[in-house]
């Protein structure tokens, strides 16, 4: 056998092995389970609770559909508490969560405001591709970009789909890893609700 044809044989077998790593990433990585568990504190524990027992949001700058720059500061400025979900359009996980995301947004935007963070790297996620996954999917929801990374940085993203949730103050008050469904982000409307 030639060098040559060694060669060939080896790339063909490395093309096999990604293609595989590739099928298993896609079939499990779509075998999410939506049942995701969080605590949601007692309100008054939170309000009653010092500055240094609560943590405060850290602010940060991104931008909204139309490229003007936001800072968290002034959404949770208008009184409501936020969702604040990072996720990316190549992620899919966080394509599972996104038509509950807009349907509980359809039904509590009023209550709650819900950012959506497209985590934006510049190579697998970019504005564009972001924009077209919304639009493709015909989606209402707020979507804001992290151009720069800064909000990935200040909250130590490291797995996407990511969600934490923001009193009236800008102080957390739970935290999600992994894809949300209606059932949870209903009850966090109502944890606002009821114990308001």
């Amino acid at each position: 056998m030639t060098q040559r044809s060694k060669l060939y044989i080896g790339l063909a077998g490395l093309a096999v092995l990604i293609a595989l790593a590739i099928f298993s990433y896609n079939t499990l990585s779509g075998r999410v389970n939506p049942e995701v568990s969080i605590e949601l504190p007692n309100k008054n524990d939170l309000m009653t609770g010092s500055a240094a027992e609560r943590q405060k949001a850290p602010n940060f700058t991104m931008l909204d559909w139309e490229g003007n720059s936001v800072m968290l500061s002034d959404i949770v400025a208008r009184g409501k508490p936020v969702i604040l979900n990072f996720w990316a359009s190549w992620c899919p996980p966080c394509k599972f969560e996104m038509p509950d995301f807009n349907t509980v947004h359809q039904e509590f935007g009023d209550e709650i405001s819900f950012v959506m963070l497209s985590v934006v790297d510049g190579m697998r996620e970019t504005v564009a591709t972001a924009k077209k996954y919304i639009d493709d999917e015909g989606l209402s929801l707020p979507v804001y970009f992290d151009t720069k990374q800064e909000a990935a940085i200040a909250y130590g993203i490291r797995f996407i789909p990511s969600t934490f949730v923001v009193d009236t103050d800008g102080y957390f008050v739970t935290y999600v890893q992994g894809a949300v469904d209606k059932t949870t982000l209903r009850m966090i409307v109502e944890f606002f609700r009821t114990e308001s």
